[in-house]
């Protein structure tokens, strides 16, 4: 589930990318004077590739038109700045030159591979959301910590930007999904430094098993469910970094169990319950891109993925 809080990774750092797998290498170059950035940005035919940060004061999110006036606003209840709304609607993970891009296709190929196209894909779902949709349809607490305004981005009172992906798991399976990939920008109140930066990019998967896919195996639901999402973050690993060195670690989530420290597990029941699907089970997951990308393009600092040229 991608709403852990702690970006983890399960993969040992590997030099640089695999060219095997088609990626574009990155040279990044830092030139710091109060964190004032300048990267260079290679591709294989060495053409730079501009991201210009969009001045404007309307957006168009997921479908939805949307003002500044509704985003930042003077009161009490609101607590997001001029530089946060900046940021939305520049959707990285869409550019195909960026590295969050590449990345992100490079997912997508292994999962229309290895899954013959099952997997639904969206990546233009509308980030700013109910706080039910954000925190209650995933099961998070009223007292857990990531509700607070020093966490999370408020709108206002009863509307966020959203903070993972898993946001939309619901409203998916709802509509009738049960194998989906959700990718987007997602928005939490993180300090900034070479590791952490207030807007960054995740990915969730989901599978549902229906009792015919377990029944044979001699294993309940939830055991074949994390065997299942094991074999398949295990071969999305080696089809991004190659050989690599994994281990699972258990951990907890009110979401997930059993959960695992990479942000994922075996859907809570209540979950799909929910959702009108009583009889199924489902396994979950949520990668944080920037993490995963900087450890295959040797990307040195965050900060570098919102560089303008």
């Amino acid at each position: 589930m991608a709403i852990s809080f702690a970006q983890s990774t399960i993969f040992s750092k590997r030099s640089v990318f695999l060219p095997r797998n088609g990626f574009t290498s990155f040279a990044v170059s830092i030139s710091i004077s109060c964190f004032s950035t300048s990267a260079a940005v290679s591709s294989d035919n060495n053409r730079p590739h501009k991201w210009r940060q969009q001045a404007t004061s309307v957006l168009e999110l997921g479908g939805v038109k949307i003002a500044k006036d509704d985003i930042v606003r003077d009161d009490p209840t609101n607590n997001v700045p001029d530089m946060i709304f900046s940021k939305l609607g520049l959707q990285l993970h869409k550019r195909d030159q960026h590295p969050l891009g590449i990345l992100k296709n490079a997912i997508y190929n292994y999962f229309d591979t290895t899954y013959l196209n099952k997997f639904d894909k969206f990546d233009d779902l509308c980030l700013i959301l109910s706080v039910k949709q954000n925190f209650d349809d995933v099961l998070v607490p009223e007292d857990h910590v990531c509700r607070s305004y020093n966490d999370t981005y408020y709108v206002d009172s009863q509307t966020v930007l959203r903070c993972h992906t898993s946001a939309h798991q619901a409203a998916l399976l709802r509509k009738g999904f049960t194998h989906f990939l959700v990718t987007g920008d997602v928005y939490r109140r993180d300090s900034i430094d070479s590791t952490h930066y207030p807007v960054f990019h995740q990915m969730e998967g989901f599978r549902v098993f229906n009792p015919d896919d377990w029944e044979a195996s001699g294993m309940n639901g939830i055991s074949y469910a994390a065997e299942d999402l094991k074999k398949c973050l295990e071969g999305l690993a080696r089809h991004l970094f190659g050989a690599v060195e994994m281990r699972w670690i258990d951990t907890y989530f009110p979401f997930t169990n059993p959960s695992f420290v990479l942000g994922c597990g075996v859907t809570e029941q209540e979950i799909l319950k929910r959702s009108g699907k009583t009889n199924n089970v489902a396994w979950t997951f949520g990668l944080g891109l920037e993490r995963l990308a900087m450890v295959l393009f040797d990307i040195p600092d965050i900060r570098l993925f919102w560089v303008n040229r």
